[in-house]
């Protein structure tokens, strides 16, 4: 049985109530919330557009009456048979359904609570499933002894900010069964979240049957460890389907549209993402004659010169919108290595064909075809923002995950964009001090910084025209289990489904917390695994302050160059008095990289006495940022000739948690004015990062 969807009887004479699976689903789960609450227009998520609350409530314990003005529209509302009752009093009491003329899109609804009637209007379908989302959050039980829901007087008039509110999936680095994706569709239901875009294909495994292409399931869905960090980091071997030592899985076509349907019915539209032309490991084992070298096991990427690519991954994307009727299909399209393209004689004589002049512009020509392929077939592409390129059509949707600039360049090429930034939107970066939380790929994404994200602050109005929406993604790279998934995703996905739904002009963080950690405690109470909000740490505390020593603002000389990507403050990061939080990105931390490492030399403007210098080190394997295999320390009375003081030699170790290592010289004290600094890489190279540089 899906989470929501327990049995509901209203109690004495109301012969009459909502009995359609979305709305059974939506009042139920309001229903058990508590034994008696009362939720006001502050407790709802997403918060409505407009929304005034009054004394008072409509009781579905007394009969009343089902008028449908709307017909089909509102099916989603209710299946009971149209019938009127009285109350005893002859008082009459009714829940009427509306079609609007004035509802501004398709999602749009007025919802009207009096102590006697409930009243619903709409222009669309859309309109009377979202108006029954909001009933579901607005039910409370009306006493311990009564089943039968509640609603609190209200006016609400509202509508969707963003037609795309999406939530990504990556099912090919861990399989996860049909019963939790439906899971994951019946909470995205109560938030008003519409997209479920499923990343089916990736070097991990094939994920959707293709009846055409039977090894793609048959060898490309199992590999030889059930673990992606294991496997990737061992052979990254395929087996065949049903021998000994097998892991993973695949989805039937006919799994898929059951899926499809379930999905629809709750406002859900599953959008498929097969990857090309990159991404491909697991499709070019199985098919290895559609690489550059037919060779399995030694490509990554799809070979653009094989006119036998096309034919194979257009009978794909067949067989793909059979199964799925979402106007939308995504292609992947992002970081291809093209390692061969160059040397590839197939690429070589395409590109002299199609007068190309590099690799790039021969993964632009693949996009290209594909995109005018779906188009035939009344679909559009969608693609990450790797395929911006200036031979896409107009109105094509490019997913934008580096950086919201990618969205202004595609923006002003005339494309439609989804946004889905790295910084904000990618929900496998740790979600609390690191140490504490279970193995992710790196970063720190608290639930405050998704909130953070306001689309409407980056685009003027006639640029939000091309901006279809917002969309989180969990890569699972890390994430090996449905219950470490969902873990990942709430409450984090609510702020997205807040900032797609409702816009978040003005930003409130402390009334969001607030009802998102409402709603964090009921999913765990529906067997959802949902981080535990109010057990949150928090920032690294040395982030929020200060820290004083001799070498503060002192003049930093680099002997080996940071890394340009992780500048930090520049020539001034490491004395700036400022320190890192929990993830190396967030413009605190500098990094190093290659075999030289850290190496600086600090002025401290006079002649002091050095007793002790500091740095703080962060590793983060899975990031390939690891602790300093040395560390030493020398001084200069002159900047030129220096005596070591100090050093350390540890063996560098990967492991599963983020760990924060201080390197420090301790002493009597030597007189300096300069003092010089090293870090040293150890066997597994990567980078180095560190915050400051304290001296006393």
């Amino acid at each position: 049985m899906p989470v929501w969807a327990f049995p509901h009887h209203f109690s004495g004479n109301a012969h009459v109530y909502f009995m359609n699976k979305i709305v059974t689903l939506s009042l139920s789960m309001l229903c058990c919330f508590g034994t008696s609450c009362r939720l006001e227009a502050q407790s709802l998520l997403p918060k409505p557009q407009n929304a005034a609350f009054q004394k008072g409530a409509f009781s579905t314990a007394k009969p009343f009456a089902v008028i449908n003005e709307a017909g089909d529209m509102a099916r989603n509302l209710y299946t009971a048979p149209l019938i009127e009752n009285k109350s005893a009093d002859g008082k009459g009491r009714a829940a009427v359904f509306r079609k609007s003329d004035t509802a501004k899109g398709r999602e749009a609804y007025r919802l009207r609570v009096t102590a006697d009637s409930i009243i619903v209007e709409a222009a669309a379908a859309e309109g009377f499933l979202r108006a029954g989302q909001t009933l579901g959050q607005l039910a409370a039980t009306a006493s311990k002894s009564s089943a039968a829901p509640s609603y609190p007087c209200c006016t609400i008039t509202d509508a969707a900010a963003f037609e795309w509110r999406g939530i990504m999936l990556d099912v090919s680095r861990h399989f996860f069964p049909i019963e939790f994706l439906k899971k994951q569709i019946d909470v995205m239901a109560r938030y008003k979240l519409n997209r479920l875009h499923l990343h089916l294909t990736d070097a991990a495994g094939w994920r959707m049957e293709i009846k055409r292409y039977p090894r793609l399931t048959g060898l490309g869905a199992w590999r030889t460890d059930a673990s992606w960090k294991k496997w990737w980091n061992g052979d990254r071997g395929y087996v065949e389907e049903g021998q000994p030592g097998a892991n993973g899985g695949y989805y039937t076509q006919a799994q898929l549209r059951e899926l499809v349907g379930y999905a629809a019915e709750r406002g859900v539209t599953i959008v498929p993402e097969i990857e090309m032309p990159a991404h491909s490991e697991e499709a070019l084992t199985a098919y290895p004659e559609y690489s550059c070298t037919h060779e399995p096991y030694k490509q990554a990427d799809f070979c653009p010169g094989n006119a036998g690519v096309y034919d194979f991954l257009e009978n794909v994307l067949l067989e793909v919108m059979d199964v799925f009727p979402s106007k939308d299909i995504h292609v992947g399209g992002d970081e291809a290595g093209k390692a061969s393209w160059g040397n590839c004689p197939l690429c070589q004589r395409k590109m002299r064909e199609e007068g190309l002049k590099d690799v790039n512009q021969l993964q632009a020509s693949l996009i290209r075809h594909f995109e005018q392929f779906l188009e035939s077939h009344g679909r559009h592409l969608i693609g990450w923002d790797e395929i911006i390129e200036d031979n896409l059509q107009k109105n094509t949707n490019v997913m934008v995950w580096r950086n919201v600039d990618e969205s202004k360049k595609a923006i002003a090429a005339g494309n439609r964009v989804i946004l889905s930034p790295g910084k904000f939107c990618y929900l496998d970066s740790y979600q609390d001090a690191p140490p504490t939380q279970p193995e992710a790929i790196g970063g720190y994404l608290p639930l405050e910084h998704v909130y953070a994200f306001n689309p409407l602050e980056y685009f003027n109005a006639e640029e939000l025209k091309s901006v279809r929406g917002v969309q989180g993604n969990l890569w699972t790279e890390y994430v090996p289990t449905p219950e470490h998934a969902e873990y990942m995703l709430y409450p984090r996905m609510l702020a997205i489904a807040e900032i797609g739904w409702n816009g978040t002009k003005a930003k409130d963080f402390d009334d969001f917390r607030r009802r998102a950690l409402a709603e964090s405690e009921l999913l765990r109470g529906k067997g959802v695994n949902a981080f535990d909000l109010k057990g949150e740490i928090g920032e690294r505390p040395e982030r929020d302050h200060t820290v004083k020593h001799n070498a503060l603002h002192a003049k930093v000389t680099y002997n080996a160059p940071y890394g340009k990507p992780y500048p930090a403050g520049g020539e001034t990061a490491l004395t700036d008095g400022l320190q890192g939080g929990w993830t190396y990105g967030d413009g605190r931390w500098q990094g190093f990289i290659g075999k030289e490492g850290l190496d600086v030399t600090i002025d401290l403007g006079k002649t002091r006495t050095v007793s002790s210098v500091a740095a703080t080190f962060m590793q983060v394997c899975g990031a390939e940022i690891y602790f300093p295999a040395s560390f030493s320390v020398a001084v200069s009375a002159d900047g030129k000739a220096f005596k070591e003081i100090y050093l350390s030699e540890n063996t560098v170790e990967k492991t599963d948690k983020p760990g924060f290592r201080t390197e420090q010289f301790k002493g009597r004290g030597e007189k300096a004015r300069y003092v010089r600094v090293k870090a040293l890489p150890g066997a597994f190279g990567g980078w180095l990062f560190t915050d400051e540089i304290i001296v006393k």
